[in-house]
């Protein structure tokens, strides 16, 4: 969507930090009517600039306390690895993300799990679905920045 103008840039970045406020609240916010404001967000979730609207939760509080950053390596390259690579990753709920890489590395993964002893029954489960050359995990230390809010 090529026509983002100011006030849809304006509704973007409210609906970042809180998608679930009423119509009212953001029109307010961005100087539409409660009509013109909806109108907008169907335009923007109908071209697919919105894709859909979630609850973030707290990991720490759901037992889910270990971030960690898995590298991947491989020496197979072809198509049918490939597929079996991403229907592996796709199905594993402690994976938020996997990422084929350029440079040295391969694939990067984030996954979120409860501690160490869960991260490698996450590993084992992975190695066992698909032929990996060399696999590396680094475990997040301290958070210092983690968003979902795109710049707008």
């Amino acid at each position: 969507m090529d026509n983002i103008d100011t006030i849809d840039r304006r509704i973007l970045s409210a609906l970042q930090q809180d998608a679930d406020q009423s119509l009212e609240d953001l029109g307010a916010k961005v100087g539409l009517s409660r009509n013109a404001c909806w109108r907008r967000v169907r335009i923007l979730q109908e071209s697919g600039v919105i894709r859909k609207r979630v609850a973030l939760l707290d990991p720490q509080k759901l037992g889910l306390g270990l971030s960690v950053f898995i590298q991947v390596r491989t020496s197979n390259h072809d198509p049918d690895w490939l597929d079996k690579f991403a229907r592996a990753v796709k199905l594993m709920p402690e994976i938020l993300g996997a990422y084929r890489m350029t440079g040295d590395l391969d694939y990067l993964i984030h996954a979120r799990v409860s501690d160490v002893k869960d991260y490698d029954a996450l590993y084992q489960r992975l190695i066992a679905k698909v032929d990996l050359s060399d696999v590396s995990a680094s475990f997040v230390m301290e958070e210092l920045k983690e968003t979902t809010e795109l710049s707008l």
